[in-house]
């Protein structure tokens, strides 16, 4: 940005676009116009120093920088959490309605009107699309949104509101998020048919740390499984103040607290293919009528029957959003050293370490490492920090 001002105030700003905002002009035939420019006479040929056709401006198409009205938005929210633009186009408060973002599918967005709960079809306008950010997509479900409504049930998105609370990841080097503006996520794992994953729960765990978002862990079909089995597994989160919610759909065991949880929150569910997400939210709210499918015999794993995030509302308050199935997830924004702060079992022994800069990883004093030798830390938990220090991607 060229200019500075106040915050939450309109001004002018130079902000920075795609490099493919625009198409770039080219002259073609280049091969044939040298051919014909040699086979002229010497004092016919244009001379080195002409000017070229293609010109080298501060100004025209090619330029990456545009004139925006709007304000300057903070580089990262109250939670610590950095944003997805850096500005705030201005948009009239009398002409755009207030939404909210239920689905993404393409181009164009489901958006409920705050107020009346009329859903329209929006496309997003030009100028939020071709702002330079690292995010996969633009418009996320969960979004709040300025919409101009163009007939009874389609609109145009001019601006997006600041986010707080998204569950974000990794996906080929740019950020994807997965939902955003929520306040608590139930990460649901099963017992079994597929088995449980714990360096999951343990990357959504820090990912949650990260935006702010309370985590509800949830061990779904309960009934599939010797609870004696599963109990020091439940008790390593316990302990570190977790809530786990054993749960089971065939049962009803654990449905009506979760249901508890839910009323007047901004919910997501999230978790691997398989685990019952939406047979958990059927069981909740039996109207929804989520699709659901069994897992494969042959290798144990979900079928994609979620295909994108969808908000809901509930009708005995709050909202919460259904996700698709996660096979990987790598995290975003968060850098080695950073790590260690959202491991609540592994943290209190950092400043006991015999260097400053310890990466609790081969050094020799390192006060992690000996808790873990003395069995005050869980191996498992030590061994999924170490996993997601060094940014391996796992297979889930």
């Amino acid at each position: 940005m060229s200019r500075k001002g106040k915050k939450g105030h309109s001004q002018k700003l130079r902000v920075e676009f795609k490099r493919n905002r625009t198409d770039r002009t080219r002259e073609k035939d280049w091969t044939e116009r040298y051919r014909a420019e040699a086979e002229k006479p010497a004092e016919e040929q244009e001379s080195e120093d002409a000017l070229s056709g293609e010109r080298v401006s501060g100004k025209g198409s090619l330029v990456r920088k545009r004139t925006v009205i709007g304000s300057v938005l903070p580089a990262e929210n109250a939670s610590g959490e950095r944003g997805d633009f850096s500005i705030l186009p201005d948009v009239s408060g009398k002409e755009t309605l207030p939404g909210r973002v239920i689905s993404v599918h393409g181009l164009y967005s489901r958006v409920e009107h705050e107020e009346t709960g009329t859903v329209y079809s929006c496309a997003t306008r030009r100028v939020l699309k071709t702002l330079s950010t690292d995010q996969r997509q633009v418009v996320i479900v969960g979004d709040r949104v300025r919409f101009r409504a163009a007939s009874e049930n389609e609109g145009i998105i001019e601006r997006i509101e600041p986010r707080f609370g998204s569950l974000s990841r990794t996906s080929r080097g740019r950020k994807h998020v997965i939902v955003t503006n929520v306040d608590q996520a139930f990460i649901v794992a099963s017992a079994a048919e597929p088995s449980i994953k714990p360096n999951l729960i343990d990357r959504l765990l820090v990912t949650c740390g990260r935006a702010g978002i309370t985590p509800v862990i949830l061990i779904n079909k309960f009934d599939l499984a010797d609870p004696l089995e599963l109990l020091p597994l439940i008790g390593v989160y316990a302990q570190m103040g977790y809530k786990v919610i054993p749960t089971s759909v065939k049962t009803g065991y654990g449905i009506a607290r979760v249901r508890k949880l839910l009323a007047g929150r901004e919910s997501v569910v999230v978790g691997q293919s398989g685990v019952g997400k939406s047979s958990l939210l059927n069981g909740i709210e039996p109207d929804l009528g989520l699709r659901t499918a069994e897992v494969s015999r042959e290798n144990q794993k979900g079928r994609h029957t979620t295909t994108t995030g969808e908000l809901i509302r509930l009708s005995f308050g709050g909202y919460v959003v259904d996700t698709p199935g996660i096979r990987q997830f790598m995290l975003w924004d968060i850098i080695p050293e950073e790590v260690i702060a959202y491991f609540r079992d592994l943290c209190p022994y950092e400043n006991l370490c015999r260097f400053s800069d310890c990466t609790h990883t081969h050094e020799n004093g390192c006060a992690v490492k000996d808790a873990v030798a003395d069995g005050r830390v869980d191996s498992r938990r030590y061994a999924s920090y170490l996993s997601i220090r060094s940014g391996e991607m796992v297979e889930n």
